[in-house]
C-alpha cells in the first residue's frame, strides 16, 4: 500500500497588487480618529476664516478695482493655508509613526516585502485625500465669501488665472507638506520627533534665518530662506498682479512655478531618502 502526498501549488505572484495596497492604506487612513480630527480641522478653518475675513473686509463699501479685488479674493480665501500646513503636517507625520508606535508596521511591511510599493501607497491615499478635502473645503469658502465680499464692493473675476491658480495652489501646497512630512515621519519613526522637526522646519527655521539676514546683511542667507517649504511653497498661492511694475529686486526671486519646483523636489529628495532608509532596515 502506498501513500500520496498531497501537494499545493502557490500562485505564482502572492504579493499585493498596487490598488489593493492603496485600497488597504485607505482603509486605515479612515479608520484612524486623528485623520478625521485633522481634516475636520482644516476644513473648519478654511471655510470659517474665509468667511470672516469676507464678511468684514472693506467693510466702507467702496468699489474696487478689478486687480485689486482679485488680489483681496486671493488673501481671502488663502488666509488660513499658514494654519492648516500645519494640521496637515502633524497628520503626515502620524500616518506613518503611528504603525510604528503600535507595532502595525509589521504586518504593513510583511503584505510588501519589497516595501516601496505599500510606502507609495499610502503616500498615495495621504496626498489624494489631502488635496480633495482642501479643494472642496477652500472652494465652498470662496462660494460663500464672494458674495459677502461683493456686498462690500470687492467684486473679483474668478475666472481669471491669476485668481484660479493661486486658489488652487493652497491646496497644492498644503499637500506636499503633508508628503513631506510623511517622509519625515518615515526617516524618524518616532511622532513627537517628526512633528517637531515638521514644525521646526515650517516656524522656527525661517525666523532663524530671517534674523540671521537682518543681522548681518548677508544676502545669501536671505537667499537661502526662499528655498525653505513655507517660503518657496508660499509662491504657490500668492496672487501675481498683471499691473505690478518690474522693478529692480535685490537676491533670489521664485514666482509660483518656481516655488512649486523647489517644494516638489524637496518631496521626492525627503521621499527617496525616507524609502532607501526603511528598506535599509529590519522595521
Amino acid at each position: 500500500m502506498s501513500a500520496t502526498t498531497a501537494t499545493t501549488t502557490l500562485p505564482a505572484n502572492t504579493g499585493l497588487s498596487f490598488p489593493r495596497l492603496v485600497r488597504s492604506e485607505w482603509i486605515k487612513l479612515r479608520s484612524i480618529r486623528s485623520t478625521v480630527w485633522c481634516y475636520a480641522i482644516l476644513v473648519v478653518l478654511t471655510i470659517a476664516m474665509a468667511v470672516l475675513i469676507g464678511t468684514f473686509v472693506n467693510q466702507d463699501g467702496a468699489a474696487m478695482p478689478t486687480d485689486a479685488a482679485n488680489a483681496t479674493t486671493v488673501s481671502v480665501n488663502t488666509a488660513s493655508v499658514s494654519i492648516t500646513a500645519l494640521v496637515v503636517g502633524v497628520l503626515g507625520v502620524l500616518i506613518i509613526t503611528g504603525e510604528y508606535g503600535t507595532g502595525q508596521v509589521r504586518s504593513t511591511f510583511t503584505a510588501d516585502p519589497g516595501r516601496i510599493g505599500v510606502i507609495l501607497a499610502k503616500a498615495f491615499v495621504l496626498a489624494l485625500a489631502t488635496f480633495v478635502v482642501s479643494v472642496v473645503s477652500t472652494w465652498i469658502g470662496v462660494l460663500i465669501a464672494t458674495p459677502l465680499q461683493a456686498a462690500n464692493g470687492i467684486r473679483p473675476d474668478l475666472a481669471d488665472p491669476a485668481v484660479f491658480l493661486p486658489i488652487l495652489g493652497s491646496s497644492v501646497y498644503v499637500t506636499l507638506l503633508a508628503l513631506l512630512a510623511y517622509g519625515t515621519g518615515l526617516l524618524v519613526r518616532s511622532s513627537a520627533g517628526g512633528i517637531a522637526i515638521t514644525l521646526g522646519i515650517l516656524l522656527v527655521l525661517p525666523v532663524i534665518l530671517s534674523i540671521f539676514a537682518g543681522l548681518t546683511g548677508a544676502q545669501w542667507i536671505a537667499d537661502v530662506g526662499r528655498f525653505l517649504p513655507s517660503d518657496a511653497g508660499g509662491q504657490l498661492f500668492t496672487y501675481a498682479s498683471p499691473a505690478a511694475e518690474t522693478g529692480a529686486t535685490t537676491g533670489l526671486v521664485l514666482n509660483g512655478w518656481g516655488g512649486f519646483a523647489v517644494l516638489a523636489a524637496e518631496v521626492v529628495a525627503v521621499g527617496a531618502a525616507a524609502i532607501a532608509v526603511a528598506r535599509a532596515r529590519d522595521v
